[in-house]
């Protein structure tokens, strides 16, 4: 049986005698720190990316959430309309119909302009981008994860470990 020592640390100049299999469990250790490291970095860079987009996108998902708003949204794709034609498929006030319109302008979803007595309601794209953005650095990272992942089992499974 090999032995080799190392400076343990945590307990001065002191040395500690390690097997092989010590050995070898410390450079697995150390290789999964490695991969905790990167795995720190993902996370970091998510932090960073959920900081950035994080006001415009939780007012953008809350309105998403409500599905009167998402029907609103669907219709809107569509075309404009005023919200008198927005409104009629619903079985609600217009003052309460009018809170959603209000909810999805503040998101920056849609922009409405008033014509004579008729209020017309348009999809604005640009918060679209937003989330498109968002969601295209997600599955990125995902996808990522996804493939360290497959590479992790591919190999556990050619060294007959599983």
């Amino acid at each position: 049986m090999a032995v080799n020592s190392i400076a343990a640390p945590w307990r001065g100049p002191h040395r500690i005698r390690l097997t092989a299999e010590l050995q070898t469990a410390i450079c697995r250790l150390q290789s999964a720190s490695q991969l905790v490291s990167s795995c720190a970095k993902c996370r970091t860079m998510i932090l960073s990316l959920m900081e950035q987009y994080s006001e415009q996108l939780d007012g953008i998902f809350q309105a998403l959430a409500d599905p009167t708003r998402r029907a609103v949204l669907g219709r809107l794709g569509e075309g404009p309309a005023s919200i008198t034609d927005l409104a009629k498929p619903f079985d609600m006030a217009l003052p309460s119909f009018m809170k959603h319109i209000r909810f999805l302008e503040d998101s920056g979803l849609i922009q409405t302009r008033k014509e004579g007595r008729v209020r017309t309601c348009a999809i604005d794209k640009k918060q679209f981008a937003v989330v498109e953005s968002w969601l295209t650095a997600q599955r990125a990272i995902w996808e990522g994860r996804a493939d360290r992942l497959e590479r992790f089992v591919t190999s556990t499974l050619k060294k007959g470990k599983i």
